[in-house]
């Protein structure tokens, strides 16, 4: 069976100004990223048939800004989650109804970023059809924590974080070489918001957030916006750049929500990962480069184990001393300086930095070996999707 994502590219990545507070308005941004994206594709305004997001600068603004009337394949969370507008673009030039399709997601820190809510998608697994609507799944147990007086998902998180280190020994300076590596490789980013220095003694004396989580621990909000365009599979030939292949997609609406898996506390993240090693014949041991969603330490965590590259309770020992992830170990981690240190655009930024990294063009911060493999994985608790690239 061939799924639909083989007949995917990834044909151009743009990316716009970076900042906190900046005060930019969202369809400024969002157009920075957008014409980046599609010069990269060395395409024009008028080859973009097809416009995806997850629901911030309104479609019709950035069409009539860019002089097109493409089809709007925005979908919400979908089944694979903060991914879900890639993947509908996947589905639609698989299925020949776009050629090109724009994708972008724009976060600001003062103002509407997430969807209110979510609509219908295509999604990858054989189980469900077009005419089935997603939801976001496992999101009515909120009230339950909201009632315990868990307000966030900093709260909701690091519950799950405490049991991991209940069952498995985990430990808050594990979770604080996430945090390190993830600032060494933002000091080579010249986007990222924070570039200085991190010391283990930093990390660990910063202001508690929701034990085990620090300040530390949690992504930074930023103002910014990527961009994407997805192409048919044969558009490879005419790339200025080399096109970084689709090989398989994964998802989950998190069947179980936030505390009610009977395999707590992992999360939808071990089903999405699932559905993507289903989906083609490569394994966790053909990854070169992994960049994963670190909202929070923990998170970077959970899909290490969720995507088999750790078993069970392994990956705290793994991360340890941050040799293992580090640009030059044995699988480099979130190569742009994550969430924890770039800035939290929401899993597009790991959808990004993958794509340079292959193509070879990251700057700086180029993996002396060029990947060919990498892994790029979005969400946490009861909403998560994964993409396995290669070029």
């Amino acid at each position: 069976m061939r799924h639909f994502e083989k007949d995917a590219i990834v044909s151009g990545v743009g990316i716009s100004r970076i900042g906190r507070r900046t005060g930019v308005p969202s369809l400024e941004l969002t157009l920075e990223a957008v014409h980046a994206a599609i010069a990269d594709a060395g395409l024009n305004a008028t080859d973009i048939d097809g416009i995806a997001t997850l629901g911030d600068t309104p479609v019709p603004d950035v069409a009539a800004a860019l002089g097109v009337e493409p089809v709007d394949y925005s979908s919400g969370f979908g089944v694979t989650g903060l991914l879900t507008p890639v993947t509908s673009a996947c589905r639609a030039v698989a299925d020949k109804q776009s050629r090109h399709v724009l994708v972008y997601r724009t976060v600001q820190m003062i103002g509407g970023s997430v969807p209110a809510a979510p609509t219908s998608e295509s999604p990858p697994s054989a189980q469900q059809t077009q005419s089935e609507q997603p939801s976001i799944g496992g999101m009515d147990d909120i009230v339950e924590l909201i009632a315990a007086h868990a307000y966030s998902a900093a709260n909701w998180l690091a519950l799950h974080c405490r049991r991991h280190m209940e069952l498995y020994g985990t430990t808050k300076e594990q979770l604080g070489w996430l945090a390190i590596n993830s600032r060494r490789n933002a000091a080579m980013n010249p986007l990222a918001v924070y570039r200085e220095p991190l010391t283990m003694v930093d990390y660990l004396a910063a202001r508690p957030v929701s034990a085990p989580f620090g300040l530390l621990d949690c992504d930074v909000p930023v103002d910014g916006s990527i961009a994407v365009v997805v192409s048919a599979a044969d558009y490879a030939r005419d790339c200025p750049h080399p096109a970084v292949a689709v090989e398989a997609v994964g998802g989950s609406d998190g069947v179980g929500g936030w505390f009610h898996r009977p395999d707590y506390p992992k999360m939808a993240s071990s089903d999405a990962a699932a559905q993507m090693w289903s989906r083609t014949d490569l394994t966790p041991s053909d990854l070169d480069l992994a960049e994963l969603y670190d909202g929070f330490t923990f998170l970077a965590l959970a899909w290490l184990e969720a995507l088999g590259i750790c078993a069970d309770g392994e990956a705290g020992p793994f991360v340890e001393g941050a040799e293992r992830i580090a640009r030059d170990g044995l699988l480099p981690l979130n190569t742009y300086g994550g969430q924890l240190s770039a800035g939290r655009m929401h899993g597009y930024w790991v959808l990004h930095e993958a794509c340079l990294q292959l193509r070879g063009q990251a700057g700086e911060r180029q993996l002396t070996r060029r990947p060919e493999v990498a892994v790029v994985a979005a969400g946490g608790g009861p909403i998560a999707g994964c993409m396995l690239l290669t070029c």
